[in-house]
């Protein structure tokens, strides 16, 4: 099965290179985020024509989060339990969406980004992060991956320039902290053991050519579960679709994490 996981920055203008995406590479499984639409505004019947079964979470042009699976689409669960919400009035936003598909139970999570160190944004994306891990924890027994934008760089070398982020959000001591506690609890990073040391981001801001310059982050990862990661044949992040000069219309800001189980 080759599951991949994609912030692909709006689904609405970004179909075309999706379908190519999934041609190109025979994805089995598809998470996304940053879909930034109520479902029924999601243009979804190339995927539907393709086999995918599609289940996604979202509302008008914020966040949203979707599965694509053509291996079976079963127990869709929308967020988990004790996720926080945010905002005023404060309420549940559309970051993740949980489906079992060819036997794996697939998270599609866009972690909240945290915006500034003392905004209030910060302490939701640790508490989010804290009440995921909570959750987690009863999908280790199984075969199980937690897939999508982390918005989390959590070594110093997944950073173009370390002292660049120094002050910012994505590398802290506490965001780092609540990655690696999933780490601890026995998820692994599948896909850093595969991907060359020198290769491994996944995120290039819009500003100032920052992929034609390699001025990227990894914040996009496969945590998965003890059998899971065993069952790992291969992984590799899909740099051509941050390409501007690749594929049709503009690209996401991030590049697809493929993953290969055997």
């Amino acid at each position: 099965m080759r599951l991949a996981t994609w912030n692909v920055n709006s689904l609405r203008s970004r179909v075309d290179r999706v379908e190519a995406f999934v041609d190109r590479h025979e994805i089995d499984v598809l998470a996304l985020q940053e879909t930034k639409g109520r479902p029924d505004q999601l243009p979804l019947m190339g995927l539907e024509a393709r086999g995918y079964e599609v289940a996604a979470l979202g509302v008008n042009q914020w966040n949203g989060v979707a599965i694509c699976s053509r291996v079976g689409l079963d127990d869709v669960q929308e967020g988990f339990t004790g996720m926080p919400g945010f905002g005023d009035p404060v309420a549940p936003e559309s970051r993740a969406l949980g489906a079992v598909c060819g036997g794996v139970r697939v998270w599609s999570l866009y972690v909240p980004n945290g915006r500034k160190v003392d905004d209030p944004h910060y302490v939701y994306k640790l508490e989010w992060l804290a009440r995921l891990r909570q959750s987690a924890g009863s999908w280790l027994g199984e075969d199980a991956a937690l897939v999508g934008d982390w918005n989390i760089a959590p070594l110093d070398t997944d950073v173009f320039d370390i002292k660049a982020f120094a002050k910012d959000t994505h590398v802290t001591p506490p965001e780092r902290a609540a990655f690696n506690a999933f780490v601890e609890d026995g998820w692994s990073d599948v896909v850093r053991p595969h991907q060359p040391a020198h290769d491994t981001y996944t995120y290039w801001d819009y500003y100032r050519q920052r992929f034609e310059r390699n001025r990227g982050m990894r914040i996009d990862f496969v945590l998965g579960s003890p059998s899971l990661a065993r069952r790992v044949s291969g992984a590799f992040v899909d740099k051509d679709e941050r390409d501007p000069a690749q594929g049709t219309g503009s690209p996401s800001d991030h590049a697809p994490v493929v993953v290969d189980l055997a």
